[in-house]
């Protein structure tokens, strides 16, 4: 086999390997975002359930504050009660203390209400704290198993680097360039195998001098139909 072509044969395969570290770090970082996101999904629940509680004692004191308003207006009307004089002034003030009675009763019963809210999410938070402390571990664990698998990433991106460097200083840059313009299309298709008289970058047949200079492997041959780089992965077997 011509020697050029034993080395962009080598050299795609150095190229194809080296475009599946991409999808193996992207992976390796979907399995942290899954879990990372149960805890961030956590966390923001419960930062939820503190700004609703915060809420629930603001409108309390509110309602606390307006029960001393209340409070005050009831012993007003009963200190105006001692000095009614007639029976319409009586039904007025009767009909204010009823009203201010009734808020009076509608204010306990919402912190009543609004002090439950509360307790319930005391109990949520506290559900959620404890299901964090887990989450968390399991994140912790994994960010070593990934960072592990990135180191080992990364070293075989190293050595499979090295490879290439070894192949491009021996290479013809005139070949190079060739590859280069080739690969810009298609990829890592650049240099494919021929196989049942095929090319198995386009499938498509090719014809009868065409093959048989890809089984000789003299010199580079392109595919007719795509304009791929073409060999023979076993001759004997095609012959």
């Amino acid at each position: 086999m011509n020697k050029y072509l034993e080395q962009l044969i080598e050299l795609s395969q150095i190229d194809k390997e080296i475009d599946s570290f991409g999808p193996r770090i992207e992976k390796i970082n979907k399995e942290l975002s899954s879990v990372t996101k149960k805890q961030n999904d956590l966390t923001e629940k419960k930062e939820i359930l503190i700004e609703e509680k915060k809420d629930n004692d603001l409108k309390v004191r509110q309602h606390e504050l307006h029960l001393a308003e209340l409070a005050q207006r009831l012993e007003d009307i009963n200190k105006k009660s001692g000095a009614v004089k007639t029976d319409k002034e009586m039904k007025a003030l009767q009909l204010e203390e009823d009203i201010t009675k009734e808020q009076c009763d509608f204010a306990n019963e919402e912190i009543q209400r609004l002090q439950k809210s509360s307790e319930a999410k005391d109990v949520l938070i506290l559900e959620i704290d404890e299901e964090l402390i887990e989450v968390v571990k399991i994140v912790d664990e994994k960010k070593v198993q990934i960072e592990a698998k990135l180191k080992e990433i990364n070293e075989d991106r190293k050595k499979v680097y090295a490879k290439r460097d070894k192949i491009l200083s021996k290479i013809n840059q005139k070949i190079l360039e060739f590859y280069h313009k080739v690969r810009k299309w298609a990829g890592n298709e650049t240099v494919v195998p021929v196989k049942k008289q095929a090319c198995y970058g386009c499938h498509m047949r090719i014809n009868d001098k065409t093959f048989s200079s890809v089984i000789k492997s003299e010199d580079i041959v392109t595919c007719p139909h795509c304009g791929r780089i073409l060999y023979i992965e076993d001759n004997n077997e095609e012959e």
